[in-house]
């Protein structure tokens, strides 16, 4: 994996987005020398809250220029708080909430992505709002080219 986040560094493409397995083994591996940006999704859990600390802080250590943490499966003002609060105390700021959604949960059963099954659902349109302030705030300057 390192390898190949390497060649889309060095190569021509204007953004890479990938979507680690929860934990740290991928950046004890050194997957993370070339990313300029960590998303760590965090939930409402007490082990989730754990594990994000814990790799806020080995991102940190690797040198990861940017580190947001994105709320998961959030449902009440009670978890929102519990993560803002877990958060703000590691200096990790939250950079978006996704609420708990049942179409998610459905189309996992399903076996289908949500896009296909929901694509109006309320935790598409939180990801997609990500998407959307990442590519305005981290334009790549590559050759004045801009991303499609």
């Amino acid at each position: 994996m390192r390898g190949i986040l390497e060649h889309l560094h060095t190569s021509e493409s204007l953004l890479t987005v990938t979507d680690m397995e929860a934990g740290l083994e991928h950046l004890k591996r050194g997957t993370l020398e070339h990313a300029e940006v960590l998303l760590i999704v965090v939930e409402p859990y007490f082990k989730s809250l754990e594990a994000a600390g814990r790799i806020a802080e080995l991102a940190r250590g690797l040198g990861v220029p940017a580190l947001y943490a994105v709320a998961n499966k959030v449902r009440s003002e009670r978890d929102e708080v519990a993560i803002s609060d877990y958060c703000a105390a590691r200096g990790l700021p939250v950079l978006a909430v996704v609420p708990f959604d049942a179409d998610v949960a459905e189309a996992e059963r399903q076996g289908v992505a949500v896009l296909d099954s929901a694509p109006e659902a309320a935790a598409v349109g939180a990801v997609r709002g990500i998407a959307d302030g990442l590519l305005a705030t981290n334009q790549p300057e590559r050759e004045g080219r801009v991303a499609d």
